[in-house]
């Protein structure tokens, strides 16, 4: 038995703020310290087999950069599975979000994140749904103008990265 925590998860709507389209129809999702982490000596492998038994896979370890970027043709999700970080969503115009061992992000596509600051023991895993292609953006002006087709086109993913099918993302998401 996995140890997550059933929570509804925060939502954010981002505007476009000419650089960083965001995501005009779907919600950036936060679930808060809905993995329970405490004690695990391997919390990394814990997020990853959450995130895999849900499908969404292509995962990776590593920290948020430290520039403003978003992906315009995947959705994409984060897990802390150590320390905390301080991001920006959401582009310049955005949202200071802290971030700590335990929380999830789902982050549609188009949305703009940012490091601002991380503990030195950072780890995030990182991964994507089934249907969609990783690109990576940096907000210029044919990034933005190819953007705003590619983001609506993105596929819904088949389910929620923490809560399979049962998961808000799809309720969210979809109404």
């Amino acid at each position: 038995m996995l140890p997550i925590r059933r929570t509804e998860p925060e939502t954010f709507m981002f505007a476009d703020d000419g650089s960083v389209p965001n995501n005009a129809r779907l919600p950036f999702l936060v679930y808060r310290n809905v993995i329970d982490l405490i004690g695990t000596p391997d919390p990394e492998a814990v997020i990853e087999k959450v995130f895999r038994q849900n499908n969404w896979g292509d995962l990776w370890r590593n920290g948020i950069y430290p520039y403003v970027h978003y992906h315009s043709m995947i959705h994409e999700g984060m897990g802390v599975a150590r320390g905390r970080a301080k991001v920006r969503f959401g582009g310049n115009k955005g949202r200071e979000i802290e971030l700590m061992q335990g929380d999830v992000c789902v982050l549609p596509a188009g949305t703009g994140h940012q490091c601002l600051w991380h503990s030195p023991d950072l780890v995030v895993i990182g991964t994507y749904p089934k249907s969609g292609r990783y690109d990576l953006c940096r907000g210029s002006r044919g990034e933005h103008a190819r953007a705003l087709t590619s983001i609506p086109q993105v596929p819904l993913p088949d389910n929620d990265p923490v809560f399979g099918k049962q998961g808000p993302l799809l309720r969210l998401w979809t109404n």
